[in-house]
């Protein structure tokens, strides 16, 4: 029997059930009830909803990354990041939020934009999925043009970091975030086919088909 090709699809199962609870102030906690299969059984679950992130990794002409550093408090820590936020403004598609995040976060706008790569940052537990691109040609945006950061944002500071040296630190458990080590070893692996393989930035992007099953 020939092996099928590596690709993760959708694969729904019955919704029996689906109930919120705990409604929280970014995401919420839902518990489905769900039939396997007719010979499978019944599973109870609870999981996070989420609106689903973008999140970029700025490249310069000297395949130098941009990393944001930012105090995260679940982890007590502060986390060398790539810029990133959610897909909570309604109607934005995701291109024009990671082109906001990268305004907000970095003061930057980037002329060249491509696909990394998708992810699901913890399917077990969550249904948070999380584009990232990378951008390239990035400008500093003028002083009086910048977003005014507040909160835990207004801490954040940035560096640049060669490629190789971002990998190294990925490689040496130096860095966390795990966006930001799928997105440098992802640009890795393009850097070697001269990133021809990367898709179009405004390719669609289902955040989770799933969530909207009811």
């Amino acid at each position: 029997m020939p092996t099928p090709p590596i690709s993760d699809e959708f694969s729904p199962r019955e919704l029996l059930n689906r109930e919120t609870v705990y409604q929280g102030r970014i995401w919420n906690v839902i518990h489905d009830s769900v039939q396997l299969s007719e010979s499978g059984g019944r599973i109870e679950r609870d999981y996070i909803d989420h609106p689903g992130a973008v999140s970029v990794l700025v490249m310069d002409d000297e395949e130098r990354v941009l990393m944001v550093n930012q105090y995260r408090h679940p982890v007590g820590m502060r986390l060398w990041e790539i810029p990133a936020g959610l897909l909570d403004v309604a109607g934005e598609p995701p291109l024009e939020a990671a082109k906001r995040e990268l305004w907000e976060e970095a003061d930057r706008t980037a002329d060249r934009w491509s696909i990394l790569t998708d992810v699901f940052l913890s399917p077990g537990s969550s249904a948070e999925a999380v584009r990232i691109y990378l951008a390239r040609d990035p400008q500093l945006v003028p002083e009086d043009q910048r977003h005014e950061r507040t909160e835990e944002e207004a801490e954040m500071i940035s560096t640049w970091v060669p490629l190789r040296e971002a990998v190294a630190a990925v490689l040496s458990g130096k860095i966390h975030n795990p966006t930001a080590m799928i997105a440098i070893l992802a640009a890795h692996a393009a850097r070697a086919e001269n990133y021809e393989s990367l898709r179009e930035p405004d390719e669609a992007f289902d955040v989770h088909p799933y969530l909207r099953q009811v």
